[in-house]
């Protein structure tokens, strides 16, 4: 990379979804003049992440993850605190570990797990171990489990944040920095000429699903998600119940409200859930405790995760001044805060180690 931001430089950002919002509150502390055009309205709602669970758990997601996603899961665990600390709002995050439960007849799917996890534990260094539970190590770990399950996992330190008020909180951040954000405004990359007199010195491209007219390549991944208000489920870490069909997961955020989810389907489709989907998330969240039968359904949601080909993020600059960041899947929250401190590197340096330690994909003639 020639082009580096200079001191004071201007930088536009399309997108205000996680990793946008992000961007523009560090840019701003760095002293830059920053621009944010989103296409939605406040607060993030139009962002695959606001609909998520924000669960941060390496190890439970390398069933379907590269070693480098769950690197970059590793870094977040460290990292979300560091990032949470100066926003003007609280935001909630704990490191409880997940807890995984399973019933006696899918005790070779748990089997067939553990030895997924074990593989990945062999390949990725300073992953906590894994602790097999019993009965009663389920009842300590959760007491609100005890006498459910007999048998269990606890994945120690992984994470969870609450990402309604990560989104408030950055919202704030950048009305306190002075970032002026332009919602309702959609624009491409075409609208913009950076470097040029009278425009932006850099342009970063943080749009998901919306830049698809720039890279063809982005699809997207449909998931669908039920947000209850439980007070008589008291569960104290994200729960994953291992199941035939799926994988179902409870994530617990303050007042005992639980964001529970599992599907994933091979779709664009933003419409309403599926009378199937919801009827098979719910059901298994009553499995897991009896208590959510009389909690309260506050939102039946579905977004779709912008993913390229091979389920892995990017980086590209394939013109000057221009940096696209695309790709994040099922695992924003995992790969946010990397994908951050990569930009910011690369913007500042020119170059990222971090980049080369998550094996993350930089593109264009900008990285030959």
């Amino acid at each position: 990379m020639q082009q580096l931001l200079s001191p004071s430089s201007s930088v536009t950002i399309l997108g205000a979804g996680l990793l946008g919002s992000l961007l523009a509150t560090s840019l701003a502390r760095q002293g830059h003049r920053v621009q944010v055009f989103e296409a939605g309205g406040p607060d993030g709602v139009g962002s695959a992440a606001y609909v998520a669970a924000a669960m941060v758990a390496p190890l439970a997601e390398s069933v379907v993850a590269e070693a480098s996603i769950v690197r970059m899961g590793q870094h977040a665990l460290a990292r979300w605190p560091e990032l949470i600390a100066p926003l003007p709002a609280p935001v909630y995050f704990q490191r409880e570990g997940t807890l995984i439960v399973w019933h006696r007849q899918d005790a070779s799917d748990a089997a067939r797990l553990r030895a997924l996890f074990e593989r990945t534990q062999s390949q990725v260094r300073d992953l906590p171990t894994m602790q097999p539970l019993d009965a009663a190590g389920v009842a300590a770990a959760d007491p609100a489990l005890a006498g459910r399950f007999a048998q269990g996992l606890l994945l120690p330190g992984e994470g969870q944040l609450d990402n309604r008020q990560l989104f408030a909180a950055l919202t704030l951040a950048m009305q306190q920095l002075g970032i002026e954000v332009h919602y309702d405004s959609p624009r491409e990359v075409a609208d913009f000429s950076p470097g040029e007199p009278g425009q932006c010195d850099w342009l970063i491209d943080c749009r998901g699903l919306g830049a698809h007219t720039q890279w063809r390549e982005v699809r997207g991944v449909r998931g669908e998600v039920v947000r209850i208000h439980a007070p008589e489920v008291t569960l104290a870490r994200p729960t994953r119940l291992i199941h035939p069909r799926y994988s179902i997961y409870v994530a617990p955020k303050e007042e005992h409200v639980f964001v529970i989810g599992a599907t994933e389907i091979e779709s664009d489709d933003r419409s309403g859930m599926s009378v199937r989907s919801a009827l098979e998330l719910l059901s298994a969240a009553y499995t897991i405790h009896s208590g959510f039968a009389e909690g309260r359904i506050l939102e039946l949601n579905t977004h779709c995760r912008p993913t390229l080909p091979d389920n892995l993020p990017a980086i590209r600059i394939t013109q000057p001044r221009v940096m696209e960041i695309n790709g994040m899947y099922r695992h924003g929250f995992m790969q946010a805060p990397a994908l951050h401190d990569v930009a910011l590197q690369l913007l500042n340096q020119g170059q990222s180690s971090l980049a080369t330690e998550f094996d993350l994909a930089l593109q264009g003639p900008a990285f030959a």
